[in-house]
């Protein structure tokens, strides 16, 4: 139950930079995609969620963070919901955007990086293949080696 709640922003435990870890529902365009969606949900195939990387870097003096995530190239596609739910491969894209602050919600401290976690996480993106295949190369297997 104590992964419910998140440490506030600011707060690394060990005085690096701060790693967490976001998990939010996978989303699909209106129409058959959504539909296709819908049913895997009603399948109780609700543990189909995105996950994301997030590093607060220490250097930063604001609570900005920088988020790392592993997708489809084209997420909200017909072809990508069947590719998803039947498990084909389908290209996929790592992406680097940042966020003003540490959502509250869905998102829990991994730990603290004594290097920077920054660094690391790009030279692992240049190492990342980019085909998706879900449950052996997803969003999770690349949350799971950025941290």
């Amino acid at each position: 139950m104590a992964s419910l709640f998140t440490p506030s922003p600011t707060t690394t435990s060990a005085g690096g930079d701060a790693v967490y870890v976001a998990a939010v529902p996978l989303k699909a365009a209106a129409g058959p995609p959504q539909l296709i969606m819908s049913m895997a949900y009603s399948l109780n195939l609700s543990y189909l969620q995105h996950f994301m990387v997030l590093i607060k870097p220490s250097s930063l003096t604001h609570q900005e963070v920088i988020v790392f995530d592993f997708q489809p190239r084209n997420p909200e596609s017909i072809e990508a919901a069947i590719s998803v739910l039947s498990g084909n491969l389908i290209p996929g894209v790592v992406l680097e955007r940042r966020l003003k602050k540490v959502p509250r919600q869905r998102c829990w401290l991994v730990g603290s990086c004594k290097g920077n976690a920054m660094e690391m996480a790009i030279d692992f993106n240049n190492s990342w293949g980019t085909d998706l295949r879900v449950g052996v190369h997803d969003c999770r297997n690349y949350t799971n080696g950025t941290c």
